[in-house]
């Protein structure tokens, strides 16, 4: 139970909305327009086996965080922890900002996801409880749609413009207004709701230590193994991984106060939307980390025209869940807006496999608009199916779960897609090209950075070959190599469709209940 008074006035409920808003803003800021500049970053930085990494590094700490504070939220309550999480945010953008090198940028981009993760496990469980009536949270959920459509739809064009009028450092400072203004809003506007418990509070620290091993662990071995194989690092992480996995279960399987709540996963509803939200997540961080490279690698275009192009994906995210929470409501089964959801994405994921550099761009606009629309309709459906499902005491941690499992997917995805990426690109150039040739292209931040390609084009001629023609061959084997990889989306869409299968009817409850 929570010590509030229930009943506030439509100014005070704006307010708060709006705080939490611009969290949501920053957050979702950070992830267009770093994915539109990534290509050029790792092009300045170099070290392109850690492209993956700047990512998964901040999804591997918001996965361990978000669930934590998700817990936490419910013991303490959300406030203190969302302006925490803003402040740290918004200085490791800064971090992220001066990185002279890749590692640092990785290591930066960690401490963001801390942050990150705090946050989405704690801001969005602010929702309901400000609005326990799901059709009032629905109608009050359009500015979070807003928010993040706003965010999205300036992100890409932002990130890109910024790369290439000023430098890609500044995509990360973009932060530190949008953090100042969600401090003084959260700070001022949205009540502290405190929680209140009939038992005595005790957190399992041992249970987020083991949690954060095994996923931690999970994410070395799915980045390594590709690429080294069976060696002895890769197998004593793969036992780490499934010994810290065995422990953390045996910790949380029958504990009271259990970071992770295995009990929810046997409700037969949360299991399904769970799996859904793995899947939505690593098909979503497919297409997103991958678009800017082939559009900026593959196919020659700039980091402002793949951000244009970019744009509708994150557009229609919010018109779709503004468009959805009119009508989910009235539905009978409203859970088919999770099959019209997915079905659209599987259009944009299959368009994106046979697309070309001579695919006209309002073609490649069509299935950014589809992908949208397909996200918009599955993510806050998920979210408010899980309110409406789990009970009222794990609402913070299921909430947070969701969000936790959609970053699973987006860092299994990440790390699988990039590994195969690789792998594919330096195989394939070692058969196409000579080694003198090879060695100068086998990096494909050449295909990004302008003055690099120059300096292999120059070499490249100097060794008696076109070196125009040999980047453009290597461009069509870059996007050979992302286009392969992404069969991975599909069969996640297709698995999807068989757990929709054994979604039990979703039913909103009665105001108050």
């Amino acid at each position: 139970m929570l010590k509030q008074n229930t009943v506030r006035t439509f100014r005070q409920s704006l307010l708060a909305m709006l705080g939490i808003c611009f969290v949501i803003m920053m957050v979702a800021l950070d992830q267009t327009i770093v994915a539109t500049a990534l290509p050029t970053i790792v092009a300045e930085l170099h070290g392109f086996e850690l492209y993956a990494w700047v990512s998964t590094a901040y999804l591997l700490a918001s996965v361990v965080t978000i669930p934590i504070f998700g817990r936490l939220g419910d013991y303490y309550g959300r406030k203190p922890f969302v302006v925490v999480a803003i402040v740290t945010f918004t200085l490791a953008s800064v971090l992220c900002g001066m990185a002279n090198n890749m590692l640092l940028l990785v290591l930066a981009r960690a401490l963001q996801g801390i942050g990150g993760g705090m946050l989405v496990g704690t801001a969005f469980a602010c929702i309901p409880d400000l609005f326990p009536d799901s059709k009032v949270r629905l109608q009050w959920q359009v500015m979070l749609s807003a928010a993040f459509g706003i965010a999205n739809a300036i992100g890409p064009s932002i990130g890109g413009l910024l790369t290439h009028y000023v430098s890609w450092r500044a995509v990360f400072f973009v932060n530190i207004p949008v953090g100042l203004l969600s401090v003084i809003f959260v700070s001022r506007f949205l009540p502290r709701l405190k929680p209140k418990h009939d038992t005595k509070i005790r957190l399992d620290w041992l249970g987020a230590l083991l949690i954060t091993l095994f996923l931690g662990s999970l994410q070395l071995s799915v980045e390594w193994l590709p690429e080294q194989g069976l060696s002895v690092p890769v197998i004593s992480v793969l036992l780490t991984c499934l010994i810290a996995g065995f422990l953390a279960w045996k910790q949380e399987a029958n504990n009271e106060h259990a970071m992770l709540p295995f009990a929810l996963f046997r409700d037969p509803a949360l299991a399904a939307l769970f799996r859904l939200s793995l899947l939505m997540g690593f098909t979503m961080f497919a297409i997103l980390s991958y678009a800017p490279l082939l559009l900026q690698g593959g196919f020659h275009l700039s980091a402002s025209q793949a951000g244009m192009l970019i744009t509708p994906l994150v557009v229609c995210i919010t018109f779709a869940s503004i468009l959805n929470g009119r009508i989910v409501h009235h539905l009978p089964r409203p859970e088919a807006m999770l099959y019209l959801g997915f079905g659209l994405l599987l259009v944009c994921v299959t368009g994106m496999m046979n697309i070309n550099p001579h695919t006209s761009h309002p073609l490649i606009i069509s299935l950014m608009v589809s992908g949208g629309l397909g996200l918009g309709f599955i993510m806050p459906n998920l979210t408010i199916f899980v309110q409406e499902t789990c009970p009222r005491k794990d609402l913070g941690i299921s909430t947070a779960l969701l969000q936790s499992l959609r970053m699973i997917g987006g860092m299994l995805s990440t790390a699988l897609v990039g590994s195969i990426l690789s792998w594919r690109y330096g195989h394939d150039i070692n058969q196409q090209f000579a080694r003198p040739v090879a060695s100068l292209i086998n990096d494909p931040q050449i295909l990004v950075n302008t003055e690099g390609q120059q300096a292999a084009i120059l070499q490249m001629n100097a060794l008696g070959e076109d070196g125009l023609q040999l980047i453009e061959q290597a461009r069509a084997t870059l996007s050979h190599a992302i286009q392969s990889s992404q069969w991975l989306g599909i069969a996640a869409v297709l698995f999807a469709f068989w757990c929709l299968r054994r979604l039990p009817v979703i039913q909103f409850k009665p105001r108050g209940a």
